[in-house]
């Protein structure tokens, strides 16, 4: 089922005819035309069926004895085939908002995610013909969508590269929206927007996955710290040696790398000891 339009005709002039058919029909009845008369109403109920208003984005889809006409787009009155059925359908932009739904992500962890589809009816005939019900279809398949997405990755990427839910909210949503449009094709649906309005972990695991984040963490930070400790030393040592300042053996050397690796990575300040002498 494809859109097409239908035929149709200004209502304003379609009005003026039907005016006309009444003042003729008047006429003929006070001339006592009785059968002439009779078959000018007819005409005119005839004409006046075919009457449609069309509010500011929204189409209205004709059917005739079970046959799909065509459908008006073009807001306003319009004069169409007569003892025709139309059913309005909605243009504009719409927004739904999921459920929290609870589901297990790529590594098997429950995690509750949630996300907001921006949508509009582009094709009305496969919005009316095509689906039961385009509305709750779209409830169906975004959620349906949202859930194969969230078990293709893993709620967040410790050790390993690539893509995460927490991590890649963007691309997340991309391909959310790429789902969820090929699945609404066959009711005329087009996806503006899908965006992931809450992700976390379920309420059993939250505890657990919050400690192990934060030890992620400190291992992250001390790698770090302890990089930039290494190269202070040798940068350390190297510029006593260029400038000839002092003379150190290897285990002078071992004693001072020593000394600041301690006061770089120890998570306190160091308490200098000062060597004053030996009392013999």
């Amino acid at each position: 089922m494809t859109e097409k339009n239908v035929w149709k005709v200004n209502g304003f002039l379609a009005i003026l005819v039907l005016l006309a058919l009444v003042g003729s029909a008047v006429y003929l009845f006070l001339k006592l035309h009785f059968i002439t008369g009779a078959f000018v109403i007819f005409a005119f109920v005839i004409l006046a069926s075919g009457i449609v208003i069309v509010q500011p984005n929204q189409a209205r889809a004709v059917t005739f004895f079970g046959r799909y006409m065509g459908s008006i787009r073009e807001n306003g009155i319009w004069l169409t085939i007569p003892f025709s059925v139309n059913k309005k359908v909605s243009l504009r932009v719409r927004n739904f908002n999921s459920a929290k739904l609870k589901v297990n992500d790529v590594e098997g962890n429950p995690i509750e995610i949630a996300a907001v589809i921006v949508f509009k009816v582009v094709d009305s005939a496969k919005a009316l013909f095509d689906v039961d019900s385009y509305e709750q279809f779209v409830e169906i398949q975004s959620e349906t969508a949202l859930r194969h997405v969230a078990t293709k990755y893993p709620y967040d990427n410790f050790e390993s590269e690539g893509y995460s839910l927490r991590g890649n909210t963007e691309e997340i949503a991309a391909e959310l929206g790429k789902e969820l449009q090929a699945r609404l094709e066959v009711a005329g649906v087009q996806v503006m927007e899908a965006r992931l309005t809450h992700l976390a972990y379920a309420t059993e695991i939250a505890s657990a996955m919050l400690q192990r984040q934060q030890a992620s963490a400190i291992i992250a930070a001390r790698q770090k710290i302890v990089e930039g400790a290494v190269g202070m030393a040798q940068m350390a040592i190297e510029k006593l040696l260029q400038e000839g300042t002092v003379e150190l053996d290897d285990e002078r050397k071992v004693t001072m790398i020593n000394n600041l690796m301690v006061a770089i990575v120890s998570e306190k300040s160091a308490q200098p000891v000062i060597n004053a002498g030996s009392l013999y």
